[in-house]
């Protein structure tokens, strides 16, 4: 990849090792007893994906459906926070077993290995995609309908790794309305596009609050951008999620699984329309 100058569909190298050299990908191997992987992805950081991760999580498991997640943001994990897990990650032989949520959600991250959930992760790219690499094959992951995967914000080494490692059904992209984020998250959406990976679409996150006295919507952050992100880029819009103090709350205290919301089950049945 070092090699590579023209990321893009102008590169012009053959290696399997360059990401848009998409027919010369790898083919991952699904595991036994995984139907469906998901990653969830953001062009930036701060737009709420491992929060839109954690919430589909929660929102399959309620259905009843058996459901992991692979928390491949290496450096900033934050996937065990919002669920409450304190259970550290023991060994079976050679393998991992990974600790679940209240709700049966099986979880593997980073801060499950760590003495100090608050240590932190100064690992340069390769050791980052080796560490995502045994996530993802010495990891017992057991009987799932959905394996989903956080991936870290932007479009480097991890997320490389990710694509090229685990045969992913479908990316859900994350974005907030601000300008700035529209450029970003297109960039996002070109990379899946250029490793042939199916994108299921769009949520736009934080796009409004709700008055709670009037109940009129206000745009905190600038008008919403997602319609138009969706027909530049020819994908599919997910839905809009507002601005929930009750978020905050629940992911500080660990109970994510806890949250319901109108807005965010459309999104949640909008996706398990789309993967089936």
């Amino acid at each position: 990849m070092d090699s590579c100058k023209n990321v893009g569909s102008t590169c012009s190298s053959q290696s399997r090792e360059c990401p848009s050299s998409s027919s010369e990908m790898f083919s991952p191997k699904r595991k036994e007893g995984i139907n469906r992987y998901i990653a969830v992805m953001s062009g930036k950081g701060g737009v709420g994906k491992s929060l839109i991760t954690s919430l589909l999580a929660a929102s399959l498991a309620k259905k009843g459906f058996g459901v992991g997640v692979l928390d491949a943001d290496i450096t900033g994990p934050s996937i065990p926070k919002m669920f409450g897990i304190k259970e550290k990650v023991f060994s079976a032989g050679s393998n991992l077993i990974p600790p679940e949520t209240s709700r049966g959600i099986k979880v593997m991250s980073l801060n499950l290995l760590l003495e100090n959930e608050e240590m932190p992760v100064i690992w340069r790219g390769p050791i980052i995609a080796k560490v995502i690499k045994q996530f993802w094959e010495d990891v017992l992951w057991g009987q799932l309908q959905y394996l989903l995967v956080d991936l870290p914000p932007g479009t480097a080494d991890a997320a490389i790794t990710v694509m090229q490692s685990i045969p992913l059904d479908g990316i859900i992209i994350v974005a907030s309305p601000q300008d700035l984020a529209v450029m970003i998250v297109k960039k996002a959406i070109n990379m899946a596009k250029d490793v042939n990976i199916p994108i299921l679409g769009l949520v736009e996150n934080m796009s409004y609050a709700v008055c709670q006295r009037c109940e009129q919507k206000l745009e905190f952050f600038g008008k919403s951008q997602a319609e138009k992100i969706a027909d530049d880029m020819d994908i599919n819009l997910l839905g809009k999620l507002p601005i929930d103090p009750r978020i905050a709350q629940l992911c500080d205290e660990g109970k994510i699984e806890n949250y319901d919301n109108d807005s965010f089950e459309k999104v949640s049945e909008a996706v398990l329309s789309l993967v089936k």
